[in-house]
């Protein structure tokens, strides 16, 4: 689709989410815009601290008419979420309610409403369906993160869980269990855990987190073994390495060793990214890139000026998506630095741009960000 829908056309959030291809971005702009366009002003009628900021600005869903309005939208920060809890809908319209992992000390609430699940239900399909994820064959799971616990809402934990779910799961073992109120590593379960699964004849979906990913793949290095898993194994790697971040290790070195002593190759790695304030899926392609799929759009901002930037520059990650309307995320400023490149020059086929990340950005950053929505709600100017 290419034309411009009509402004009074209500549904378009669930049109795009059921696009046929997830990464035609250029003939679903029109779409996109609309369902943008449609978001903002449900957020803007229904969320008094949302409109508050909008008015501030100046700034009109009405407004937004072409994909270059959607830089224009207000941005907020993931930090403003971890302080403000704010929800365009009553609570009995919110499905349900999910954390961030909180390492910072702070978490973010985010609402669900039941069309942004159907949603997210359709694009994980679609997302596991070109990542080869989907089978009918079971398969044994080792999850490199943590057990699903009553007290644990987070939503890297659920996406995990929920994972295990694309093929037949013969076994769940996890590294981080739950004992006495907190959470535990247990490396060495998973290394027996690992051995056993290499003499079974069903292969292995080893899913998590980059860090724990890391350490198992160590451990084993370091006690000499060296283990052949059965073919259709994979290793899925989703969340950053966060308070890890000093053992931090190139993607590509990660992939080296667990050729090494796993025998999975890395065409059977498949890297996820999102977050809880923003959750589409980018998952990345052949040659280990994050297209922008038409869920969302992806805006590299300066560090100082917060003006967009073009292609091969690097600054502060804002990403746009129409995805929910419990929550006002449509454009959310991250504390992440990439840069965005054009489609054409990954090599893999598809012609959507993709997002390479950098890492962190500097307390400074993030922190006067967060200080402009806070500005925004009390009406006061941008201070740090």
């Amino acid at each position: 689709m290419t034309g411009t829908v009509p402004r009074g056309q209500s549904g378009c959030r669930g049109r795009l989410f059921s696009t046929r291809d997830m990464y035609d971005i250029e003939r679903t702009e029109g779409l996109f815009v609309a369902a943008v366009r449609e978001n903002c002003a449900f957020h803007y009628r229904n969320c008094p601290e949302y409109r508050r900021i909008l008015d501030y600005t100046g700034f009109r869903p009405e407004s937004i008419e072409g994909m270059g309005d959607i830089a224009g939208i207000p941005f907020l920060p993931t930090l403003f979420f971890k302080r403000h809890a704010v929800f365009s809908m009553p609570e009995d319209k919110i499905r349900t309610k999910v954390l961030s992992s909180g390492t910072s000390g702070m978490s973010s609430c985010i609402g669900y409403d039941a069309g942004a699940m159907a949603c997210g239900v359709y694009m994980g399909l679609k997302v596991a369906a070109r990542s080869r994820l989907v089978s009918a064959r079971p398969a044994n799971y080792i999850i490199l993160g943590y057990r699903p616990h009553r007290d644990n809402p987070t939503g890297v934990t659920r996406t995990m869980f929920l994972s295990t779910f694309f093929s037949p799961a013969l076994r769940r073992t996890y590294a981080l269990e739950w004992k006495d109120g907190q959470y535990y590593p247990d490396m060495d379960g998973i290394v027996r855990e690992m051995i056993r699964c290499s003499r079974s004849s069903f292969p292995v979906r080893i899913l998590g987190f980059p860090s724990y990913t890391w350490f198992a793949l160590k451990l084993l290095e370091q006690k000499g073994i060296r283990l052949s898993f059965p073919k259709g194994s994979r290793i899925v790697l989703s969340g950053g390495w966060k308070q890890h971040g000093a053992e931090e290790v190139d993607k590509k070195v990660l992939y080296r060793l667990a050729g090494q002593v796993l025998g999975i190759g890395e065409e059977d790695i498949v890297e996820f990214f999102s977050a809880v304030e923003h959750p589409v899926l980018y998952c990345t392609c052949k040659n280990h890139h994050f297209h922008v799929p038409v869920y969302s759009r992806v805006i590299i901002r300066d560090v100082d000026t917060l003006k967009p930037l073009g292609y091969g520059k690097q600054g502060l990650v804002n990403l746009v998506t129409p995805m929910m309307k419990a929550t006002p995320i449509l454009s959310v400023m991250t504390d992440d630095l990439g840069v965005l490149h054009e489609g054409a020059g990954c090599g893999c086929g598809i012609a959507s741009p993709y997002l390479e990340l950098k890492g962190r950005a500097g307390i400074r950053e993030i922190r006067t960000c967060a200080a402009g929505a806070e500005a925004y709600l009390r009406g006061q100017e941008w201070m740090l």
